[in-house]
């Protein structure tokens, strides 16, 4: 046994319930996953799924699974997983998760569930005749930023939430990157929106989080290909919703930019008394509020508070890079919730109406009719 093995044994000894989890796409992203079960008292890692027989090997010895395999219905046959982490392109997503929900398994996918909101709806109408569930991986929620502003909502430090906007900055089109091989295209060149749309899950499910309530009724959506050539359907969206609320009208805005730097994620929620920022890829929060004082002298107390804030956090970043914590860290929160949720019989933290609203949102911003 491995030394990784004999720690992951020792763990799932003093663990109250564990689930057995199998991992199918051993890609990138799979790193956060595997990482996080191997560690995880809640999950007992059983089976690696490649296509690439070296790629399995490798992913299945490093975080310290014996079960490696090519199959992924071998693999689910053969380990009887409770829980399968679908890790694939997106336009496999449905069929494998579909097949996992026959073997009586629940199933974590990669953003996008799926490619259509139809697709998704026969999805989530599978699990739950099956009485299992399909969590999408909605990770920057769970972020601390993110948490910060929800929670500054919830208290109403805010004021009502009048407007939303998700913007990110990503150099899509960098030569060697995942995306711009033209003799190995990425799969996801096949969806709807191209590269843009393995990102838009993110920047609408954020969007959701905030306007959960709000029935968007004008949507106009600015599609570009500001590189141009035949490789990338788009690289550019700007987007703009408008919708009204219980408390009446909101506002939304979705960016997404290949041309500008450097690369950004940052959330901005403005409300009638205050507005506040995060920035999820070099993070930090930053609130302005009304605070002690008055009007007069809130603006000054906000720019102490967040100077503060900042250059604390600009110690804490150099901290998080030598800690190597990324901005995945809400990846494995949610990882965390969803096994404590499935383990106990609860709802786990993202619901199928949370996935629903949000791919409803894009198939709504993909909709020739609103394009600009």
């Amino acid at each position: 046994m491995t030394s990784s093995s004999a720690t992951n044994a020792t763990r799932r000894t003093a663990a109250t319930s564990t689930l057995r989890a199998a991992v199918i796409g051993s890609g990138g992203i799979s790193a956060q996953h595997l990482g996080y079960l191997r560690d995880s008292a809640r999950a007992d890692l059983v089976g690696v799924c490649d296509l690439s027989p070296i790629t399995a090997r490798y992913a299945g010895e490093f975080y310290g699974t014996a079960g490696i395999f090519t199959d992924a219905a071998q693999m689910i046959a053969e380990t009887r997983p409770d829980v399968v982490h679908v890790l694939t392109p997106p336009s496999s997503h449905v069929g494998l998760a579909l097949s996992c929900l026959d073997a009586g398994a629940h199933v974590l996918v990669e953003k996008p569930a799926a490619p259509t909101l139809p697709e998704l709806h026969t999805l989530l109408d599978k699990a739950a005749a099956a009485d299992r569930h399909v969590i999408e991986n909605h990770n920057y929620r769970f972020n601390d930023g993110v948490v910060a502003l929800a929670d500054a909502v919830a208290a109403g430090r805010l004021g009502t939430v009048r407007e939303v906007e998700i913007r990110m900055a990503l150099d899509i089109r960098s030569p060697g990157g995942r995306f711009a091989d033209e003799n190995l295209p990425n799969g996801i060149h096949k969806m709807p929106a191209g590269v843009v749309h393995d990102f838009i899950t993110h920047l609408t499910y954020l969007l959701d989080h905030f306007t959960s309530h709000v029935d968007w009724q004008r949507i106009a959506a600015g599609w570009s290909n500001h590189g141009g050539g035949d490789l990338f359907t788009v690289d550019d969206l700007d987007c703009t919703l408008i919708g009204h609320g219980p408390e009446g009208a909101v506002h939304g805005k979705l960016r997404f930019s290949a041309l500008t730097g450097p690369e950004q994620f940052m959330v901005t929620v403005r409300g009638s008394e205050g507005f506040g920022v995060t920035e999820l890829f070099q993070p930090y929060v930053e609130l302005n509020v009304p605070r002690a004082g008055g009007g007069q002298l809130s603006p000054i107390a906000n720019h102490i508070a967040n100077g503060r804030t900042r250059f604390g956090e600009g110690f804490r970043n150099v901290g998080r890079k030598l800690m190597q914590r990324s901005p995945y860290h809400g990846l494995h929160q949610l990882l965390d919730d969803t096994y404590a949720a499935l383990a106990d019989g609860t709802e786990p933290p993202v619901t199928p109406e949370q996935m629903i609203r949000t791919a409803s949102i894009i198939d709504a911003i993909l909709d020739p009719e609103v394009r600009v």
